[in-house]
C-alpha cells in the first residue's frame, strides 16, 4: 500500500504539466509580426518591464514589421479615508500609450490602461513593497495585451 502511494507521488513529482512561459523566445515565433525599433517615454520602471518582454520580437523579421514609440504613465489614487484622514485603500493604475508606425508608414495608435484596488498596510516598507509587486504585474498584463493588440492589427 505504501509502495503504491510513493509511486503515485513519485509519478506526480516527476510529471510536468508542459507550463511555457507566454512571451519567451521560443513563443514569439507564433505571432506574425515583429518590432524594428521601440522608443519609450514616460515611467521608467515600467518601460523596463515592457521592454523585458517585447524585446523577444524585436529578433526575427516576419510579416508584419512595426516601428513603437511607447508611453507609460501611472497613477496612485486614495479611494477610501478612515475618520482621522488616513488613507484606507488606493487604486494604482498603468496606462500605455502606443504609436504604431507600419511599413507602409500608417500610423495607428493603441491605448491599455490597467488598474488595482488594494488597503493601506501598517508598515509603511511592506506597502511600498507591495505597490511595486503591483506596479510589476499591472505591467506585465499591459504587455500582454500590448502584444495581444499587436498581433491582431492588419
Amino acid at each position: 500500500m505504501i509502495n503504491k502511494i510513493f509511486t503515485s507521488i513519485l509519478f506526480l513529482f516527476l510529471s510536468s504539466c508542459g507550463y511555457e512561459v507566454m512571451h519567451s523566445k521560443k513563443n514569439s515565433i507564433n505571432y506574425n509580426f515583429s518590432i524594428s525599433k521601440i522608443t519609450f517615454i514616460g515611467d521608467r520602471d515600467v518601460n523596463i518591464k515592457i521592454k523585458e518582454k517585447i524585446n523577444n520580437y524585436t529578433l526575427d523579421k516576419k510579416n508584419k514589421n512595426f516601428i513603437l514609440k511607447i508611453s507609460s504613465d501611472t497613477e496612485k489614487v486614495i479611494l477610501a479615508k478612515d475618520l482621522a484622514g488616513n488613507p484606507t485603500s488606493f487604486k494604482s493604475s498603468i496606462i500605455v500609450d502606443i504609436e504604431v508606425l507600419m511599413e507602409n508608414n500608417s500610423k495607428k495608435n493603441l491605448r491599455v490602461i490597467e488598474s488595482y484596488n488594494y488597503n493601506t498596510d501598517s508598515n509603511k516598507f511592506d506597502l511600498k513593497k507591495h505597490e511595486r509587486q503591483i506596479l510589476n504585474n499591472l505591467a506585465e498584463s499591459a504587455t500582454g495585451k500590448i502584444i495581444s493588440k499587436l498581433s491582431n492589427i492588419q
